[in-house]
């Protein structure tokens, strides 16, 4: 009889600590916001540079805005999961990818066969392209074969500088590298760059809403495309959720309304 009561007592602590274990489990679920899955209620960190409007920039009252904070809280809300914004340096975006304080990274980031060597993109969401920006009254630099002896402002980790990089020795100009672009401006419009090398439709947001002494000059430099980013290898169904959502909201409009809200045709 002992020896009865001792096997049901073990019995039902072996279903106590079975039900324990399932719970904690499904805790650890719900709990989890980073990695593989992407799937409903998770909350995923985003890396943004809040220096790049209209894509990303901080608002007078602290808020976030921009072209790619609407969107990416659009492909959210569109495939059910929950985003943080965390802004940073763009340099500094693909390393937090790398040591795991990122989910996914939007900040006007171009698509090249070196990034994705690190990260998987999405399909693009905006095509863009580098283009040279001087002084107003600087009638001297049209195209790159104009900046011999000239010195030329770039953002670090950008596809601008290092194509200032690439041209550098063919077309004999010096290179001095920021970490924002309002640093770039302000570098060519107190005359100590005679050119910075910027996103197109950055520098022509920029011009249009801040009055900068500053003009576009000469043919855009190339045809880049933005993507949105995570680790390769990681969060392949996060991507796949995010992909469906940017199509989703191309088919359905709004993608054109986010653009239009920020650039005027």
């Amino acid at each position: 009889m002992k020896g009865f009561k001792q096997l049901l007592t073990m019995a039902a602590l072996v279903l106590f600590l079975a039900a324990c274990g399932t719970n904690d489990e499904g805790a650890s679920e719900e709990e989890s916001g980073s990695g593989e899955g992407g799937g409903e209620g998770q909350t995923y960190t985003v890396g943004i540079d809040t220096t790049y409007p209209p894509f990303e920039f901080e608002d007078s009252n602290g808020n976030y805005k921009g072209i790619d904070v609407d969107l990416i809280n659009a492909i959210a809300e569109n495939q059910g999961f929950e985003v943080t914004l965390e802004p940073m340096d763009f340099g500094g975006i693909i390393p937090a990818l790398q040591a795991g304080q990122l989910d996914v990274a939007i900040a006007g980031m171009s698509i090249t066969d070196e990034r994705k060597e690190i990260v998987d993109f999405s399909e693009p969401y905006f095509e863009a392209g580098l283009t040279l920006v001087a002084q107003n009254d600087n009638n001297e630099i049209e195209t790159l074969e104009d900046l011999d002896g000239k010195t030329v402002v770039v953002k670090s980790g950008t596809t601008g500088a290092q194509f200032a990089q690439d041209n550098q020795e063919e077309y004999g100009f010096e290179i001095t590298v920021l970490e924002d672009s309002p640093s770039m401006f302000q570098e060519v419009s107190n005359g100590n760059a005679d050119v910075l090398i910027e996103d197109y439709p950055v520098i022509a947001y920029a011009i249009a809403e801040s009055n900068l002494d500053l003009k576009i000059v000469g043919d855009r430099l190339n045809g880049d495309n933005y993507g949105i980013a995570v680790l390769k290898g990681e969060n392949a169904d996060l991507l796949d959720k995010i992909n469906a959502g940017l199509q989703e909201l191309k088919d359905s409009g709004e993608y054109d309304e986010i653009l239009n809200t920020y650039i005027s045709e």
